[in-house]
């Protein structure tokens, strides 16, 4: 059974939980509603198990704080032996508009700090991740409030649409591989 980490990034805690900051954690949360799965507190991170079609997807939630997320990262992708090409990170991602998204197999960290832990930890740029638009809608020197912001109204109506596409987006990373999620995905 071919196995995939599938890795949303965010920060636990109940204020942290509708930020802006936290998609990686909503998306997942969505996709374990969707299939009425549960997350199990496991070390560094909480842990959903989904099985499609022979492929075993090991989502992940680090307990780690987004800083840290790296430690969480490479812990579960030796102790499940997932093969490095079957890691998917899912961020938020400031240069993209809201609900754009994107999936690249390299890059560099563009000043997040969880994808520099990520980095650092794996020792490399290159690794496949999923990058949602949060959109830049905040004043200069404003940065840090708005990706720690709670979504406006409007984005909270249209978000449910954008998880939808998400949840697409991840089965067919695991299912069909990376070049073809990204011919089929980017920019949609």
């Amino acid at each position: 059974m071919k196995k995939f980490l599938i890795v949303g990034l965010g920060n636990i805690g109940e204020k942290y939980e509708n930020t802006r900051h936290n998609i990686g954690f909503k998306i997942l949360d969505y996709f374990v509603k969707q299939e009425e799965l549960t997350f199990e507190p496991q070390k560094l991170g909480e842990i959903a198990i989904y099985k499609l079609k022979g492929r075993t997807f090991i989502l992940l939630k680090p307990s780690t704080y987004m800083n840290l997320s790296g430690k969480a990262v490479i812990y579960w992708l030796t102790k499940e032996k997932v093969p490095f090409e079957n890691l998917l990170v899912i961020t938020d991602d400031l240069n993209l508009p809201f609900g754009s998204i994107r999936l690249k197999t390299k890059g560099s960290d563009g000043g997040h700090n969880g994808l520099k832990d990520i980095q650092d930890k794996l020792n490399t740029t290159k690794y496949n991740r999923f990058r949602f638009g949060i959109s830049d809608a905040f004043n200069k020197g404003r940065q840090v409030d708005y990706v720690l912001g709670e979504w406006t109204v409007e984005e909270t109506e249209k978000l449910p649409e954008r998880l939808d596409k998400s949840i697409d987006l991840i089965k067919s990373f695991v299912l069909s591989g990376v070049n073809n999620t990204m011919n089929t995905f980017n920019g949609k």
